[in-house]
C-alpha cells in the first residue's frame, strides 16, 4: 500500500517497489566486506600453528584416591600454550568445517649429556629420536591444542603425516591443509 501524497510514510512498512540498500541500481562497494575477506582469506589457505618450546606428549589420565581422574599438569599447559598458538594463527577466521591433511613437525632437543659431535649428527639428521614418548602422543596433544579452534572438530583430521626430529629450538609444528572433499558429518536433529 503506498501512502497517500502529502502524507507521511511509514518507515517501518516496505513500499511497493521498494527492495532495500540492496535493490537499488547504484550499489556502492562495502569498505568493511573487503576488509573482512582480506582478513578472513581463503577458506583453502593452509593454516600453521607454530607451538614454541620444548613438545609435550599427551599424557595418561591420572586417578586420585577418591576417584578424580584428572590430566597431568604438563600435559595441561602445554594445550593451553598450543590453544593460544592456534588462536594467533587464525585471526579471528572461524574454524575450518571441512576434511583436513595435517602435516606435523616434532622438533626435540638434543640431549644435554651428548657429544659436540653427537649433537651435530642429531641435528643435521643423522640420529633420529626413536625413544618415547610414541609420535602418536604427539599428534593426540596437537589435535586437542587445535579443537574446535583451527578445526571444527578432530574427527574432520583424515590425513595426518608426523615427522620426528632433533632440533636447535624445540618447538611444534602443525600446518592444517583443507581438502577437496566433503564432509559427511551429519548435523544432530
Amino acid at each position: 500500500m503506498t501512502p497517500a501524497p502529502g502524507s507521511v510514510r511509514d518507515r517501518n512498512r516496505p513500499v511497493v517497489g521498494d527492495h532495500g540498500p540492496k535493490g537499488s541500481a547504484k550499489q556502492e562497494r562495502d569498505p568493511f566486506s573487503e576488509i573482512a575477506t582480506w582478513k578472513q582469506g581463503d577458506r583453502r589457505d593452509p593454516v600453521t600453528v607454530i607451538i614454541n618450546g620444548e613438545p609435550v606428549a599427551k599424557g595418561r589420565p591420572r586417578m586420585t584416591r577418591r576417584g578424580f581422574v584428572y590430566t597431568p599438569a604438563a600435559t595441561r599447559k602445554f594445550e593451553a600454550h598450543g590453544r593460544l598458538s592456534a588462536q594467533l594463527a587464525m585471526d579471528g577466521r572461524p574454524p575450518i568445517d571441512a576434511p583436513v591433511r595435517i602435516e606435523l613437525l616434532i622438533e626435540l632437543p638434543v640431549p644435554a649429556s651428548w657429544s659436540k659431535r653427537k649433537t651435530a649428527d642429531a641435528i643435521t639428521g643423522g640420529i633420529r629420536p626413536t625413544s618415547r614418548p610414541d609420535t602418536d602422543n604427539y599428534i593426540k596433544s596437537a589435535l586437542d591444542a587445535i579443537n574446535s579452534i583451527v578445526i571444527a572438530e578432530d574427527s574432520l583430521a583424515v590425513e595426518i603425516h608426523a615427522k620426528k626430529k632433533f632440533g636447535i629450538a624445540p618447538k611444534m609444528v602443525a600446518t592444517i591443509f583443507p581438502l577437496n572433499a566433503a564432509s559427511n558429518r551429519r548435523m544432530p536433529t
